[in-house]
């Protein structure tokens, strides 16, 4: 055999596994992507507060600029937890306690509410029959049940939970019942196949198809709730976040109600944030976030 004939063996490079990215690229990724969530609100806050500084600051404002309502509230701000007795309690106590009606008169709303609803978009005669009621009743403002409900309860809190209730029901009704209407016939004829039996359907078909719509009402009746509880504990009295802002406003003490309205504004968005939070976990993102 010559030599031009002579076969030499041709190692191949060992491939060698995509490790992915590293550790570092990938913490880059994510600070970039939470930069982009917080960089644009903290600027929009930012430019807000120095537009708020510059008005309050005027000689002729009527309102404290924001480094004097922090000035003035500071002992609120440092110790949201203080209890000197009666009413006299730190800002947490009164949202604590704002949020304690809100969640029996929202859960209230959101068990009766989606019943309710299922009802409706079920039953042409009970569609027929009760939106017409519900259509009138959502348009009644909320403050406008209070007399109603003092007079019926003869007590503040359950008069309170009953205007939270009867403000937070409708839009968690008419979503419900919009969804119910709107399921496929095909899950509707699968369910015939299979022969589902009412409660089977009812778990397994129409809250699955339904839970988007269900989590729109809720969404809604967290945020109406909340608005609801605030102006409801103004007239009422006693502890509550609405009961210091006005007991506040008797009291002439603008920075402290500034303060209150930032909290409320923050425990809304949380609220909403969390409903919003949960729906998406339970619809497998389907429902709007």
């Amino acid at each position: 055999m010559s030599q031009a004939d002579t076969v030499v063996p041709v190692r191949l490079p060992t491939p060698v596994a995509d490790a992915g990215p590293t550790l570092s690229a990938r913490l880059l990724a994510a600070g970039g992507a939470l930069a982009a969530r917080l960089v644009p609100p903290l600027l929009v806050l930012a430019v807000l507060l120095g537009i708020w500084e510059v008005l309050g600051s005027r000689p002729d404002a009527a309102l404290p600029s924001f480094s004097q309502m922090v000035r003035d509230t500071w002992e609120l701000i440092v110790d949201p937890f203080f209890d000197n007795g009666g009413n006299d309690v730190g800002l947490a106590w009164q949202i604590l306690a704002s949020l304690e009606r809100v969640a029996y008169g929202y859960s209230l709303a959101a068990v009766v509410g989606v019943a309710l609803g299922v009802l409706v978009g079920q039953s042409t005669w009970a569609m027929r029959g009760l939106d017409p009621v519900f259509q009138v009743l959502r348009t009644v403002p909320p403050l406008a049940w209070l007399p109603i409900s003092l007079a019926g309860f003869q007590d503040s809190n359950p008069s309170a939970i009953f205007v939270i209730f009867i403000t937070a029901i409708w839009p968690i009704i008419i979503n419900t019942s919009v969804g119910i209407r709107n399921i496929p016939e095909d899950y509707r004829n699968v369910a015939r196949v299979i022969r589902l039996n009412g409660a089977e359907y009812f778990i397994k078909i129409m809250l699955p198809a339904a839970a988007p719509y269900i989590f729109s009402g809720l969404r809604i009746g967290v945020g109406l709730s909340w608005l609801a509880i605030i102006a409801a504990e103004m007239l009422i009295g006693g502890v509550g976040i609405g009961f210091f802002i006005w007991d506040a406003w008797n009291s002439s003490l603008i920075s402290d109600i500034i303060l209150a309205l930032i909290y409320v504004g923050l425990v809304g968005f949380i609220l909403d944030r969390l409903v919003a939070w949960i729906g998406h976990r339970i619809t497998r993102g389907t429902s709007a976030s």
